[in-house]
């Protein structure tokens, strides 16, 4: 049997947009891609005072963001989507070990979450044309998405090391299992 198709999708949120991202509607695009494709969907959608409070207009998705029936949400108030939340325990829970994560913003909760989870052992994907970030003031957005793809394709986990992949190769790869 093949492995269930796991996407985490990262602070899709409106008040999280209210800063401009780098091609958004490029990324929506493809992580619509791969949310349809899914087995499994899970919303990571941040939480803090200033506009990010639950129930929120700003805690809401992206209204483009599709949300398939079926799909799990997990709220958190750092970086990390692993810290103080429901989502190791859902995971477990749903028996998944392994998942694409695609996002915002790919140099704070997107990286964050990605070394965290590889060092808890999930075998994680990264859809490298599938999460944003802002220009910030150290570099432009581009430059650190392809920074942090790099990063990530490089980095050292010996025995789980995440793999990035193209959102395109991500769902040729599904159909063929």
């Amino acid at each position: 049997m093949s492995e269930k198709r796991v996407v985490m999708v990262v602070d899709m949120q409106q008040g999280v947009f209210e800063t401009p991202r780098h091609q958004r509607e490029q990324c929506v695009s493809r992580i619509n891609q791969l949310t349809k494709a899914a087995d499994t969907v899970i919303f990571i959608q941040h939480t803090e005072a200033g506009g990010l409070e639950e129930g929120s207009e700003g805690f809401a998705l992206l209204p483009e963001v599709e949300q398939p029936a079926g799909a799990f949400y997990v709220t958190k108030t750092a970086c990390d989507s692993f810290y103080n939340t429901g989502l190791e325990a859902l995971l477990r829970e749903q028996d998944i070990q392994a998942f694409v994560i695609c996002g915002c913003a790919t140099d704070y909760c997107v990286d964050a979450t990605i070394k965290n989870g590889v060092s808890r052992g999930y075998h994680i994907t990264v859809a490298e044309d599938a999460h944003t970030t802002a220009n910030r003031p150290a570099a432009q957005a581009q430059i650190l998405i392809n920074h942090h793809n790099d990063v990530w394709r490089n980095f050292i986990a010996p025995l789980n090391p995440p793999k990035v992949k193209f959102t395109e190769t991500i769902l040729e790869n599904w159909k063929a299992n």
